[in-house]
């Protein structure tokens, strides 16, 4: 293993470290907790917009964390939930008398260590909500869920989530928007490569030179299939047909676009793969409104790419168009 690390036990709290010193007086460091949240929250003049799972996946959720974006990201260790007393007091700290809204991707863990936050926060008199995103349609259950894993359509949530929040929207509202986003999500993945956690020393799955894994999930679980490499092209087509006929998506419709990497595929093989994405939406009918290419949510180092479209109406494109800052880009 070569990675960029000292103690791989000290990983995360220094990458969050180094996160603040980046951004001083933008963002604030709760080592205790592992808590990242703006310097300017809670304020009571809005519902706070929270966050955590593993770490592993940058720049979800930690530089996500910014104006018209999360008010506060606690993870946990790579690729791990956080635990529940850090969970409960990301929500403590950031109590509003709005109340508190955290967005959970549906894994067993997160899920788990959340509610159990949540029940001992509403026992003290805060107000939660909460809105689970589960947008990956590769599988139905995998190794660390029950039902659909949720991936880069995670970033769209959070988007209109915190857009309205800032709008003065109340808890009961953000809850139903975030429902309506992650009911009009999709997203698929697929891997090149493997990646190997800094604690483990070694790859977490073994995929051959000329192997890919359709449908991968962001903690390398298995997907729908392993197959031999294909050109760019096929691969596209086989994420962007899933995704579309999922919902469906129909001829007509206005949509957001992603092509997401998963931590260690070049920017130009992604815009390589955004090309053909966007043909296949000219060719069925689809007005592609909002594009996004990069990294949103990865998997270390591993090659590879997801896929989401996200199917928009006259309230979501204006939240989508909301402006944001988050220490990374303008979202």
């Amino acid at each position: 293993m070569k990675k960029f690390v000292n103690d791989p036990h000290d990983f995360v709290p220094q990458m969050l470290e180094g996160l603040v010193l980046a951004n001083a007086g933008k963002l604030e460091y709760v080592p205790q907790y592992n808590l990242i949240c703006r310097s300017d929250m809670p304020s009571d003049d809005k519902v706070s917009i929270i966050q955590g799972s593993g770490s592993g996946h940058e720049p979800a959720h930690v530089m996500a964390v910014g104006r018209g974006m999360l008010d506060a990201a606690v993870p946990g260790g790579v690729f791990s939930a956080p635990p529940v007393e850090y969970c409960l007091e990301c929500i403590k700290l950031m109590n509003s008398a709005r109340g508190v809204l955290y967005l959970v991707n549906n894994y067993q863990g997160d899920r788990m260590n959340w509610d159990m936050a949540r029940e001992l926060a509403e026992a003290e008199g805060i107000n939660v909500g909460v809105v689970v995103i589960d947008d990956d349609v590769a599988v139905k259950d995998s190794t660390h869920t029950v039902g659909r894993r949720g991936v880069a359509g995670n970033f769209f949530v959070i988007k209109a989530c915190a857009a309205a929040a800032e709008q003065g929207k109340s808890l009961e509202e953000l809850v139903a928007l975030g429902e309506k986003v992650n009911a009009a999500v999709r997203s698929m993945g697929v891997a090149l490569s493997s990646c190997t956690p800094p604690a483990k020393g070694e790859p977490i799955f073994a995929i051959g030179a000329d192997e890919i894994e359709m449908g991968v999930g962001i903690h390398g679980e298995p997907g729908r299939s392993r197959e031999k490499l294909q050109p760019a092209d096929a691969i596209i087509e086989q994420l962007f047909q899933a995704v579309h006929d999922d919902l469906p998506f129909n001829s007509g419709d206005r949509v957001a676009l992603m092509i997401n990497g998963l931590g260690g595929t070049p920017v130009s093989e992604l815009y390589l793969l955004y090309r053909k994405a966007a043909l296949l939406c000219e060719e069925h009918g689809l007005t592609v409104v909002n594009n996004y290419v990069g990294e949103y949510c990865t998997s270390l180092e591993m090659a590879g790419a997801s896929l989401t479209l996200l199917k928009l109406d006259q309230e979501l494109e204006a939240l989508l168009a909301a402006p944001a800052e988050v220490p990374i880009r303008v979202f």
